[in-house]
């Protein structure tokens, strides 16, 4: 279900609050609250004005992008609401100038009618000396609406009208005559395609909750910025390396009678500039990842990429999901040239909501090297190798072991989220499944216990990483150590050398965090487990399922849950996760 909780004062006043916060963070700026219209306090008469809006909801767009070398007002209607004609013709008087105002709208009914409006009301009261001096245009670059569907509608406008604001705004500040800009604006508007994808959609403040929603392993491709339906659901969710390619084609495609919108040559020759844009939900991590799969596969199709901008430019609210744009750029016998438009988008912009960027094209992808965890660690020791008492069971169980953690990780998940950080049951996961790849690879065989052990050590590193991580991979090189050191001259690991082995790396460990038993942490059940070894694995297991258990009636003295209200804690009963995840592994051992 999309979030339906807020941090605000009262949804009514939501909008004006939101563009007084804006004006306090840009001084350029100044605010009419009656009108929502917010503007460039010191503007140049002399220049060209460009005027946007439409519905708020959609922050940074459209307000965050007024200041110098972009636009010059915006006028703000309700949540996902066109502003009224009277409140644009307010917004167009505040920045009335001598060299003429260029309206930009997004391809809606409502912004169009509104803007519309006041525009041919603006001329029809100064028809002899300003009525050319204000121009129109509708900006649709939607792609996922097909040409039958959107009729004689058109394409929704999306993020890529921020490109059209952006390029048109910074020739404006350069001084471009009123036809200038409106004739690189209208060019531009129609060389992007833009498609979106959501999780869920999103939430309106101080309404009821949506009637329905996308399931927990469900995708919505195409959908608008105002909770619009989308044309087709996916589930599962595919990864980005099967989901880009499915984008791109909806804006590159020439063949699709439907939505071949853009005069893509796909030879080789077309260049591009990448917008990946954050619909307000996403995390900047998920969108750097948009972004490296996004470029991998324009590479691929071998369209050049010129500029990449990533960040949260047009949002559809709290929603979960991205879009993607390409603008086409002019080849040499077009009218605008490529130089040109770029330099525009390079200009400086002086918004809080325009996102830095590099001012040439991205670097080739560098290829991934291979990690620590891909191939089998080596160890510099020339001593005899030491092996499993039965190499094959040994594999067996790091393997039980293995599907275990994979199996419990929504539950550790869930404890953490509770008792932690939330991302216990995803590291663990992410070891798991490392190891599990080395012992079907064979890197793992129980032939060569030192080895094996150590390269779980390295796993645990770069595999898991965290405090977790860091935890495993000192332990398991200790146990590495001692079993090395304690072996004497055996061949073949017996209980003796592993219990000496398993209670020197606990005291190893020991050096390295300040948890002791109990303490409401992996050690726990790891320590109980290890003094209980020598009355036989079994028994040790059940100490540690016990000491595990138990844990959800300790105060937390280390580790992630000493950062947690001690209520919640005692309210939950939940054990430690880590603590969880040793029982996990141990049992299925």
């Amino acid at each position: 279900m999309a979030l339906q909780k807020h941090l605000l004062n009262d949804a009514e006043s939501l909008v004006v609050d939101s563009l007084t916060g804006l004006c306090a963070v840009n001084n350029q700026l100044a605010f009419d609250p009656p009108n929502k219209v917010v503007y460039k306090s010191k503007l140049d008469r002399s220049k060209v004005a460009l005027v946007c809006g439409g519905g708020s909801g959609h922050e940074p767009s459209h307000a965050g992008f007024v200041g110098e070398g972009m636009l010059s007002a915006a006028v703000c209607g309700n949540i996902f609401a066109s502003p009224s004609s009277s409140q644009v013709r307010r917004g167009i008087d505040l920045v009335e100038n001598d060299a003429g105002t260029l309206i930009l709208v997004k391809n809606y009914t409502g912004d169009i009618l509104n803007f519309g409006l006041a525009a041919e009301q603006y001329a029809a009261e100064h028809a002899q000396e300003k009525s050319g001096k204000v121009k129109f245009l509708v900006v649709g670059d939607d792609v996922a609406v097909g040409r039958t569907q959107g009729g004689i509608v058109g394409r929704r406008g999306l993020a890529g009208v921020v490109l059209v604001y952006k390029i048109a705004g910074a020739l404006a500040s350069q001084g471009g005559t009123l036809h200038e800009v409106y004739s690189i604006a209208e060019w531009v508007a129609g060389r992007i395609g833009t498609i979106g994808v959501g999780l869920e959609h999103c939430h309106v403040p101080g309404t009821a909750a949506p009637s329905s929603s996308l399931s927990a392993n469900e995708i919505e491709i195409g959908l608008g910025i105002h909770n619009e339906a989308g044309n087709k659901r996916l589930s599962p969710i595919p990864p980005l390396t099967e989901l880009i390619p499915l984008l791109v084609d909806y804006i590159t495609s020439t063949t699709d009678a439907e939505r071949g919108f853009l005069p893509f040559k796909n030879d080789g020759s077309d260049e591009v500039v990448l917008l990946v844009n954050n619909l307000g939900g996403m995390s900047e991590l998920e969108i750097g990842g948009v972004v490296r799969a996004a470029r991998e596969e324009l590479r691929k199709r071998q369209i050049g990429v010129s500029r990449v901008l990533a960040g949260t430019l047009m949002t559809s609210l709290n929603m979960p999901g991205f879009s993607i744009s390409l603008l086409l750029l002019p080849r040499a016998d077009e009218k605008h040239e490529a130089a040109k438009i770029l330099s525009l988008l390079d200009a400086p912009a002086q918004t809080p909501g325009w996102k830095w960027n590099s001012t040439a094209p991205p670097n080739t992808p560098t290829p991934l090297a291979p990690t620590a965890s891909s191939t089998k660690a080596s160890t510099s020791s020339s001593s005899a190798r030491i092996a499993a008492a039965q190499p094959a069971e040994f594999v067996a169980a790091l393997q039980r072991a293995c599907a275990a953690l994979v199996a419990a990780e929504p539950e550790i998940t869930r404890m953490d989220t509770i008792a932690g950080d939330g991302d216990c049951g995803l590291t663990l996961k992410a070891g798991a499944q490392a190891v599990e790849k080395l012992t079907k690879e064979g890197s793992i065989t129980g032939a060569d216990l030192v080895s094996d052990i150590v390269a779980i050590a390295k796993i645990a590193e770069n595999d898991m990483g965290g405090t977790s991580g860091a935890l495993y991979s000192i332990f398991f090189s200790a146990l590495a150590q001692g079993i090395q050191a304690t072996a004497n001259g055996t061949s073949t690991v017996t209980p003796e050398v592993w219990g000496n082995a398993l209670s020197a790396a606990l005291n190893k460990l020991y050096t390295y965090t300040r948890a002791r038993p109990p303490s409401r942490t992996l050690v726990d059940p790891l320590a109980a487990f290890i003094d209980a070894f020598k009355g036989g694995f079994a028994e040790a297991v059940k100490a540690a399922a016990a000491a595990a258990e138990h844990t959800k009636d300790v105060e937390a003295k280390a580790g992630r849950s000493a950062y947690v209200d001690t209520s919640v804690l005692t309210r939950e009963k939940v054990p430690d996760p880590g603590a969880w995840g040793v029982k996990t592994i141990l049992e299925a051992l």
